[in-house]
């Protein structure tokens, strides 16, 4: 469970539908750097040869790009939040059972969050679509640095280009439990403050949660709960992207959970290529034309410059 900032989602048990079960990676061999090699990255210069050369690029972030700007993972989470543990707040059961809770539990999330900034990463990615003019971002990570990256790169131009596909929510939204409509977020504090203008000075026990502006129900934040399938719609969209792109840039991730993996190997049945950016190897390695070690803020500018 390595996907970002207590990344909410589910798992799927077989790949995207169109993929083969098993793809056969062909085994590349790559001469070792000289002794004079110089270059942090000595295959930095062949990974940006490949960018210049690609016409459509995708790129699969997951929790290592955000861990770089304060986020913690779940793994990292560490001890107990009111005394229950963060991966049991994190179910659509937990939800069901105990909103009030749940809703607590997101709205210290979203403080947390709020002191977070996007990294060199998150930015470097951002420029470098807003430059190509065309959306490539997919995103495990429900934190919105990809977003706010992308509004504060862009300035006073359109950030559309550099917005990501968030296949496992955003906790700045809000979303109803019963009709599925989206929402800007609205603080809990408010309905409380509501709640306590009913004359008794206090708000009654358990305080409101917000409600749908459309149906009634009650909104949640709008992230992918344990127990749930994710968007299906955004999983075609990513896809289909992945599939007609040159490159996949897997930045961050280890890429072997579904459906998050079947992302650049929908690339690779498509005949393109992946460059890995990851601090260690992973499973996904052997299939990249390119592993670049380190961290996300410092591969990426140079990169992408």
């Amino acid at each position: 469970m390595d996907e970002p900032g207590w990344p909410d989602r589910c798992i799927l048990a077989r790949p995207f539908s169109g993929l083969p079960r098993y793809i056969v990676f062909e085994a590349r061999s790559h001469p070792l750097p000289s002794p004079e090699a110089t270059l942090p990255h000595p295959d930095l210069p062949h990974a940006r040869d490949l960018v210049a050369q690609a016409e459509r690029v995708v790129a699969l972030t997951g929790a290592g790009i955000s861990a770089e700007s304060g986020v913690p993972t779940f793994r990292d989470a560490g001890g107990l939040w009111r005394n229950h543990r963060p991966e049991e707040l994190s179910t659509i059961g937990a939800f069901e059972r105990d909103p009030r809770t749940v809703w607590e539990w997101y709205e210290w999330r979203r403080g947390f969050l709020a002191t977070c900034e996007p990294n060199e990463g998150h930015r470097a990615l951002a420029r470098f679509f807003l430059r190509r003019g065309v959306d490539g971002i997919v995103t495990q990570n429900v934190d919105g640095l990809h977003t706010r990256a992308a509004a504060e790169e862009a300035g006073d131009g359109p950030p559309d280009a550099a917005f990501p596909i968030e296949i496992h929510g955003a906790i700045a939204r809000d979303r109803c439990n019963d009709c599925g409509l989206r929402a800007e977020a609205e603080p809990l504090a408010a309905h409380d403050d509501t709640a306590r203008g009913t004359g008794t000075g206090e708000a009654p026990p358990g305080g409101t949660l917000p409600r749908c502006a459309e149906c009634g129900g009650l909104r949640r934040p709008d992230v992918v709960l344990f127990g749930e399938m994710l968007d299906g719609a955004l999983l075609e969209r990513a896809q289909t992207m992945a599939a007609r792109a040159d490159l996949c840039l897997v930045i961050g991730t280890s890429a072997v959970v579904y459906p998050a993996a079947g992302i650049p190997l929908a690339t690779l049945h498509g005949g393109g290529r992946i460059i890995e950016v990851n601090p260690q190897a992973t499973d996904l390695t052997r299939a990249a034309e390119v592993a670049l070690r380190g961290a996300a803020g410092e591969v990426l500018p140079e990169l992408l410059a």
